[in-house]
């Protein structure tokens, strides 16, 4: 009985991708996208990521971008120098 299930959830998945896949293909037909404008597109999305400016002894990173993440404000607030952080 629970293989029929898992069955049917497989079947569903591939069916609901096959639809996704079916749509993203129409609209970029419609937008006149290409495969390679998308590759294009997803690279420089990955090559945007900002470099990291401050890290903290247990791996928390932050870009100096945005509101300062909790691990650095509560450290400045216990007095910590924020150039402490600074890589």
């Amino acid at each position: 009985m629970k293989e029929l299930g898992e069955q049917r959830q497989l079947d569903f998945d591939g069916n609901a991708r096959e639809r996704l896949v079916a749509w993203i293909r129409r609209r970029m037909d419609e937008y006149g996208i290409t495969i390679e404008a998308l590759a294009e597109a997803i690279e420089a999305d990955a090559a945007a990521t900002r470099a990291v400016m401050y890290r903290d002894a247990y791996g928390n990173t932050w870009d100096g971008h945005g509101d300062k993440p909790d691990w650095l404000a509560r450290a400045i607030y216990a007095g910590q120098n924020i150039d402490h952080f600074r890589c």
